[in-house]
């Protein structure tokens, strides 16, 4: 140590004298303190004690340890939902579509009037399958198939209204006066479906195969009848088949549809793992059950006529937000390249986030949705498909970004003489000029392509479904805003509304498993010509936060017109996704966070939520795009409905969340 003290002061003393003695060399002078610096260093260093060299070492091993660690690459989150629903509603008096099917079917197979396994006619003939032959054309799991279907419409209908022509309606007509007719088409008017089913039939060409059959001098003493008489003649055939007093419809009376209490358990994990640089993988895995249930049957009405599209079975786009099963599905599952030669440009890939978007995530009590989501009231489905972004800086324009999205929502395989369908897209544009913690603006647009008539789902009241055909393409626009003051009393108010835009372009195809229905064209058995159909949806709401005791309350409400139809089946309703509703809902909820310390990271939290919704209905067909709406308030008793129309409906819920 002393050895070291010479050498500084020696040092310091070279130091000063350098001004005194002018005429040393200044290179000289510098070379010596350059040397008497290195041995000072290198004095300091021998002086460091064993024990400082191997914590310096241990630290360096340490910092590479956890550059290799879980931590640094993965992080694992989730949560966990615990909720219970009492579900009430007010079905309309309806006949059941393929209750009366059924019917139809088994008084053409069995009983007094069958016509399966005989040959009828007098003039042309029509041989019908036996009803064993009818069974071998069908296929397990699947309500009519089309050689099913074909027998049906092509044999023993038009057998069977040849008979009702030939032994009751005829012989009827021969002993009535016109004034008599006209008293019983006064007294049996066809509703407007009645009439719509009989024009189909006769576009089908069922009414003229009814009229060959017949001896060439029926058809003349048919044709020269008055018309009041032959329009009898048909409103008697439509009255014998699907009249009220025909005994093959399935008519259901209104009736308070309830559960009263219906527990759910929903589990999801969530994994984001940092590959390479600028490279990232996000994962959600969950699992969603009813208890006491390991399938889908509690909302989708246990086997029986389902009330809502969405809610017909669980299908790729729902899988993980209807609840089904206790397997962990994959919910997401996406790659993510940023930062694309070092602009801000990204790349994402996979099973899209492109559930839950906002404003949704108010309700939900989740964070806001990055730059992946998509405006819950246009999408809530679970697609399959990619996105490029772009995030230019502009200043006017803070956080601003823009992206186009693709997804593909059925694959329909190889193309082959037998498989004709086509794959369903869709293609997105979404601009957001604003994105801040004050304010976030959207503008959005989609198309779908070639939307098809039924999901791919399995054991449904339906049987197993599939798509048969492409109905056509549907475009939506729309554009909200979601907006948060702070300060605002003891807290702080968030705020939203949004609106959308939906219009349908129908190609012409109609669904036979739907009964000839169309892209928002037709009902049961009534075809109606293709036209464009646009609707619209309003969708606004608000929520307080008094941060003093983490409370939070917010109320909402949307509107959708009569032909407004969304993408939207992956919604977080029990009843049906409200944002499909054609009509209004009402919602109101308190959640309740525990003010306990986060523990597995700063977004960890517990909370109660007790809510209540309210549907009042003005049209058939929410979140459906198989068939023209009808007014609620206009149905009749006779109409044939593929899903049990609901005039309202409510839902007072409660849930237990933890997330972490």
């Amino acid at each position: 140590m002393k050895k070291l003290e010479k050498l500084l002061i020696g040092a310091a003393v070279c130091a000063l004298a350098a001004p005194v003695v002018a005429q040393a060399d200044d290179q000289d002078m510098q070379k010596k303190i350059d040397e008497l610096t290195k041995k000072v260093q290198k004095l300091e260093e021998q002086q460091k004690s064993p024990d400082q060299k191997k914590i310096e070492d241990l630290t360096r091993k340490v910092d590479r340890i956890e550059e290799k660690s879980l931590g640094k690459w993965l992080t694992i989150g989730g949560d966990y939902r615990f909720r219970v629903d009492s579900l009430r509603g007010d079905v309309a008096a309806h006949s059941d579509a393929i209750g009366t099917m059924n019917n139809l079917v088994g008084a053409f197979v069995v009983g007094p009037n069958a016509v399966a396994g005989l040959t009828v006619g007098d003039n042309a003939q029509i041989v019908n399958p036996s009803g064993t032959a009818f069974m071998f054309q069908g296929k397990a799991g699947s309500l009519f198939t089309p050689a099913q279907f074909n027998t049906i419409l092509n044999n023993y209908m038009p057998s069977a209204m040849y008979n009702a022509f030939i032994g009751q309606i005829m012989p009827a007509l021969g002993g009535m006066t016109p004034t008599d007719v006209n008293n019983y088409l006064a007294a049996n008017r066809l509703t407007a479906q009645q009439q719509g089913i009989l024009a189909t039939l006769t576009q089908k060409g069922v009414m003229d195969k009814v009229m060959s059959m017949m001896t060439p001098a029926n058809q003349a003493a048919f044709a020269a009848l008055p018309p009041a008489y032959q329009q009898a003649a048909m409103v008697m055939a439509m009255q014998g088949f699907l009249g009220a007093g025909s005994g093959n419809l399935a008519t259901t009376q209104s009736y308070k549809a309830k559960n009263d209490l219906l527990y759910t358990n929903r589990l999801g994990i969530d994994l984001h793992a940092k590959a390479t640089k600028d490279v990232t993988v996000n994962v959600r895995l969950v699992a969603y059950k009813t208890f006491g249930s390991q399938d889908d049957s509690a909302v989708t009405n246990n086997g029986n006529t389902p009330f809502f599209a969405d809610r017909v079975g669980v299908f790729d786009g729902t899988l993980g937000h209807v609840p089904s099963s206790s397997l962990l599905d994959v919910d997401r599952a996406y790659a993510t390249w940023s930062n694309i030669a070092d602009q801000p440009i990204w790349f994402s890939v996979g099973r899209r986030p492109s559930t839950n978007g906002a404003p949704s995530n108010l309700r939900l009590n989740n964070e806001r949705p990055g730059n992946g989501g998509t405006p819950a009231l246009l999408v809530d489905y679970a697609f399959d498909g990619m996105t490029i972004g772009w995030a230019p800086d502009i200043e006017a324009l803070p956080g601003a970004y823009a992206k186009v999205c693709y997804g593909r929502g059925f694959e329909s395989g190889f193309e082959t003489p037998s498989n004709s369908l086509k794959d369903t897209d869709m293609l997105g544009v979404a601009i957001i000029p604003v994105d801040t913690d004050p304010l976030r603006v959207w503008l959005q647009w989609n198309r779908g392509f070639e939307i098809f008539d039924f999901p791919v789902m399995s054991n449904t009241a339906f049987g197993n479904t599939g798509p048969a055909t492409s109905l056509g393409d549907i475009d939506w626009y729309g554009a909200g805003f979601m907006s948060t003051l702070k300060n605002i009393g003891p807290g702080k108010l968030n705020f939203f509304a949004d609106a959308g835009l939906s219009v349908t372009h129908p190609n012409g195809n109609v669904s036979n498993n739907a009964g000839f229905q169309g892209l928002m064209t037709g009902s049961f058995f009534n075809q109606e010509a293709p036209s464009d159909k646009t609707g619209w949806a309003a969708y606004a709401g608000a929520r307080y936060d008094y941060e003093p005791t983490r409370t939070k309350f917010g109320i909402e409400y949307n509107h959708g017109s009569k032909n407004w139809i969304t993408f939207a089946p992956a919604a977080d309703d029990m009843w049906t996704s409200k944002l499909g509703t054609r009509g209004d809902v009402y919602e109101a909820y308190l959640i309740q966070e525990l003010n306990l310390k986060p523990v597995s990271s700063h977004l960890s939290k517990a909370f109660f939520k007790i809510g209540y919704q309210y549907y009042d209905f003005a049209y058939t067909g929410s979140n459906n795009w198989v068939g023209a709406p009808q007014k609620i308030s206009d149905i009749k008793s006779t109409d044939l409905m593929l899903l049990q129309p609901l005039k309202s409906a409510q839902d007072i819920y409660a849930t237990f969340e933890v997330k972490f």
